[in-house]
């Protein structure tokens, strides 16, 4: 993992992996650490397990009816 940064944003630190914001901890040195700890498992050439995500239903843009005041009772 050799394009990652730590930045800290109020009072957390964000792990950033290229662009994007992976993860989200209290301690930059937690933070540092995960790092850490997620190269030496990338570099250790395991498989990953085979993981099933569920799938999610697209969301819903439907709305309720709007009702017409004159036929509420």
């Amino acid at each position: 993992m050799k394009n990652y940064s730590i930045v800290r944003i109020g009072n957390e630190y964000v792990v950033q992996a290229g662009d994007q914001s992976v993860l989200k901890v209290a301690s930059r040195r937690r933070a540092a650490r995960l790092v850490t700890d997620a190269d030496v498992l990338l570099d250790s050439g395991l498989p990953l397990p085979a993981q099933t995500l569920p799938a999610q239903a697209a969301p819903s843009i439907a709305c309720e009816p709007i009702r017409d005041p004159s036929e509420v009772p």
